[in-house]
């Protein structure tokens, strides 16, 4: 199975994913980080920054799989905002 990493891009910081994942296809590389994400937001949804954080999926040789935008997760979970309004 091939082996996927999950970076994280927030504004001009770039956090590595050393060791990645097996799975079986991008397919589910899109559910994991989807979920990765979800709990990210959960555990530090009041940190305004993750607006703008982006989870970047690459395979092994680097290429990037898909790019995920933690935004796009958020629209999606009811009763969670970065707003302090």
């Amino acid at each position: 199975m091939p082996r996927y990493f999950f970076n994280t891009r927030i504004d001009d910081s770039y956090v590595p994913d050393p060791e990645g994942v097996e799975l079986r296809d991008p397919d589910q590389a899109w559910t994991v980080a989807r979920v990765t994400i979800t709990e990210l937001l959960r555990e530090e949804g009041q940190t305004p920054r993750l607006l703008n954080a982006v989870l970047e999926v690459t395979g092994e040789d680097g290429e990037i799989v898909l790019e995920f935008p933690f935004s796009e997760v958020l629209m999606d979970m009811p009763g969670m905002s970065l707003s302090k309004h």
